[in-house]
């Protein structure tokens, strides 16, 4: 993260979340108790921002500065609504092509996948407010860019955000290696949020159940899996090539 981003002390958190600044994550120190932090925390209702509880060597590592057992980052970029992004797809008449990112965490693998996304003409993302990469300065430069260009949504509730897309006639493709199903036998012409998994844990269980379909990348060599940044790269451009 950039030190230009780092807020520290509970006061100060507390004034950015009122004043509606776009946060990306806030540490909290293990224990801490006071009328500050109930403060902060009532301020917090209704958002989706993350929070870590962490002992005290975790935020001395992060500054030497007198933070009050409170520290939280700035977002390098601006975090929007999902049900208003797809309202202007489908205002535009295009058909939506969303990804959502399930415990994607390492940030130079999302940055790349962003790369590919915004190159695909992905709408937009999805991910979740917890377990997901923070949006720093590396995973910026990793998208070349793209992360200033495609819009992400970040939602603290991703079953109730699939069953909102569902609703609103999307389908949800998965793509995992468990499965029968081929990429090619997908029809991405119709309005599709792909979700894509984290290498070491997939996709979860939940959001695998509310899929209406989970398809495979076929793979001829012994390696048996994909980094996930080229993997969404062969879905999503599977897609476009349907698409075109």
């Amino acid at each position: 993260m950039e030190e230009d981003n780092l807020i520290f002390g509970t006061r100060a958190v507390i004034e950015a979340v009122e004043a509606g600044k776009d946060i990306e994550k806030i540490f909290i120190q293990k224990g801490l108790s006071n009328e500050l932090y109930h403060q902060l925390r009532t301020a917090l209702k209704g958002q989706t921002v993350p929070l870590q509880i962490v002992p005290p060597e975790k935020l001395k590592r992060i500054t030497d500065k007198n933070h009050q057992g409170v520290v939280a980052y700035l977002t390098e970029i601006n975090y929007y609504n999902t049900d208003e992004l797809l309202a202007n797809v489908f205002e535009k008449g295009k058909i939506p092509l969303v990804l959502i990112l399930d415990r994607v965490t390492d940030v130079r693998n999302f940055g790349a996948i962003a790369r590919g996304a915004e190159c695909a003409g992905v709408d937009f993302m999805i991910i979740p407010s917890r377990g997901a990469a923070q949006i720093t300065g590396d995973a910026i430069k990793t998208s070349a860019g793209a992360l200033h260009r495609i819009k992400v949504c970040r939602e603290d509730n991703l079953k109730n955000t699939l069953e909102y897309l569902k609703e609103s006639g999307l389908q949800i493709i998965s793509c995992h290696e468990k499965t029968d199903k081929l990429i090619y036998d997908a029809d991405f012409t119709k309005p599709t949020a792909i979700i894509m998994g984290s290498e070491e844990n997939g996709i979860s269980n939940e959001y695998l159940k509310r899929s209406d379909l989970q398809v495979k990348i076929p793979m001829a060599g012994k390696i048996a899996s994909l980094n996930v940044s080229v993997a969404s790269g062969i879905v999503l451009f599977e897609a476009v090539k349907q698409r075109l």
